[in-house]
């Protein structure tokens, strides 16, 4: 087999549909638009979701759940990351440092992935239950 034989298979491509051109084409006249109405116009179409006045499905539909705009500001930081940092005071200011954190963003949760061996002083930042433990366990404290 040569790159330069390769062909689908037959009946795998059909030509395209030519619409507009002569009755003997079989999409003459109106050109698979139908008869009248606003779909059949030049230029005359609507949004997407609108059902011709009718109450649009979106807007039928209960509101549901909740999409948090400060969610991309808040960052998480693994307990493991916390290990291999030089800094025994961590706060915002030294995951942005490290790279842990982006500089956009206005706070941090620890959560516990990973373990910490040493001794830290967590301040000002969000930890969970388990990370709170496993910090306490290691002989460090969390701070507001």
């Amino acid at each position: 087999m040569r790159l330069n034989s390769i062909k689908a298979p037959a009946g795998a491509r059909s030509p395209r549909h030519r619409v507009g051109r002569g009755i003997g084409s079989g999409w003459g006249k109106t050109a698979g638009r139908g008869h009248k109405g606003q779909r059949a116009r030049a230029g005359g179409y609507h949004k997407i979701g609108f059902e011709g006045g009718q109450m649009p499905l979106h807007r039928r539909l209960p509101k549901r759940g909740f999409k948090s705009l400060s969610r991309r500001f808040v960052v998480t930081v693994r307990l493991g990351d916390l290990e291999r940092l030089q800094a025994e005071q961590i706060d915002l200011a030294v995951l942005k440092q490290a790279g842990l954190a982006p500089d956009l963003a206005l706070s941090a949760r620890i959560v516990r992935t990973g373990q910490i061996k040493r001794r830290i002083t967590v301040q000002g930042l969000g930890v969970t239950a388990g990370a709170r433990a496993a910090i306490e366990a290691a002989g460090g404290s969390v701070a507001g």
